[in-house]
C-alpha cells in the first residue's frame, strides 16, 4: 500500500516537473547542450539527476489542467538562465571573429561543435579554450549546484521571469560586444599599424608585393600577439562567468 502511494499521481507529476526543469540543463546551458553528446546520453543524464534530486524536490499539489504550463514555466527557467550564461561564451566568440577578419582568417570556417554552424578558426579555437576554463574551474558542478539550489527556494512549477531580468539581459548583451572588442583590439590595433607599414613600403617600393609578404606577416603577428594575451583572455572570461552565475539567485529565485 505503501509502495501504490508512493508512486501516486502528486509524485508522477512531481517527477515530470522535475524532468523538465532538469532538462533545461541540458539543453540550454553550454558544455551540457554539446551537440556532439547523443541525444540518449543526454536523456539519460537527465533521469539520473532527476532520480538523485528528486528527495530535494517539493512535494505539493499540481493541478492536471495546468500542468502543461508549469511544464513549460521550467523549460523557460533554463532558457533564461542558459541564456545569459551563453551570452558570456559569445563574447569569447565575437573577439575571435573579429581577430580572424583582421588576421584574414574570415573565410576559413570550420563547423563549431558546440553549435553545429560553421564558425571562423580563431573563433572556434577561442571557444575551445573558453569550455576548457570553464572545466578547469569545475564550472559544470556550478550549474548542477544552481539547479540544486533551486529547488530549496523555488518550487516546481512556479518559476516566472523577475523584474529585472530584461534589463540584465540587455546590459549583458551590451558587455558582450564591449568586452569582446577589448579583447580583440590588441590584435586590431597592431594590425591596423602594420597596414600602415604596409602602405608606406608599398609607396617607397613598388616592387614590394604585399599579398606574397604582407599577409604572412599579419597571420604571425596575430599568432603572436594571441599567444601572449590568450591568458589574459581566459582570466577575464572566468571572472565574468563567475559574476554571472553569482547574478542568478538574484534574477531567479
Amino acid at each position: 500500500m505503501e509502495l501504490v502511494q508512493f508512486f501516486g499521481a502528486d509524485r508522477a507529476i512531481t517527477f515530470m516537473l522535475l524532468f523538465a526543469r532538469l532538462s533545461g540543463l541540458v539543453v540550454f546551458f553550454p558544455f551540457f547542450s554539446h551537440n556532439q553528446v547523443p541525444l540518449t546520453v543526454k536523456t539519460l543524464l537527465v533521469l539520473a539527476f532527476t532520480i538523485i534530486f528528486f528527495p530535494l524536490a517539493k512535494v505539493s499539489t499540481h493541478e492536471i489542467n495546468f500542468l502543461v504550463f508549469e511544464i513549460l514555466s521550467e523549460l523557460l527557467l533554463g532558457l533564461c538562465a542558459g541564456l545569459l550564461i551563453n551570452i558570456i561564451f559569445t563574447m569569447l566568440s565575437f573577439a575571435g571573429e573579429q581577430i580572424s577578419m583582421v588576421m584574414g582568417f574570415s573565410m576559413a570556417s570550420v563547423m563549431d561543435p558546440t553549435s553545429g554552424l560553421n564558425s571562423p578558426v580563431i573563433s572556434n579555437i577561442l571557444n575551445f579554450m573558453a569550455i576548457l576554463t570553464f572545466l578547469f574551474f569545475d564550472g559544470h558542478h556550478l550549474l548542477i549546484q544552481f539547479y540544486a539550489a533551486s529547488l530549496d527556494v523555488l518550487p516546481l512549477g512556479d518559476f516566472y521571469p523577475r523584474e529585472g531580468v530584461g534589463t540584465y539581459t540587455i546590459k549583458a548583451v551590451y558587455y558582450l560586444y564591449m568586452f569582446g572588442f577589448i579583447l580583440a583590439f590588441p590584435i586590431i590595433a597592431l594590425s591596423l599599424l602594420s597596414d600602415v607599414i604596409f602602405g608606406m613600403l608599398m609607396k617607397t617600393m613598388p616592387q614590394f608585393n604585399l599579398l606574397v609578404i604582407g599577409y604572412p606577416i599579419k597571420i604571425a603577428i596575430g599568432f603572436s600577439i594571441l599567444i601572449a594575451i590568450l591568458a589574459g583572455m581566459l582570466k577575464i572570461f572566468s571572472i565574468l562567468f563567475q559574476k554571472g552565475f553569482n547574478d542568478l539567485p538574484s534574477l531567479f529565485f
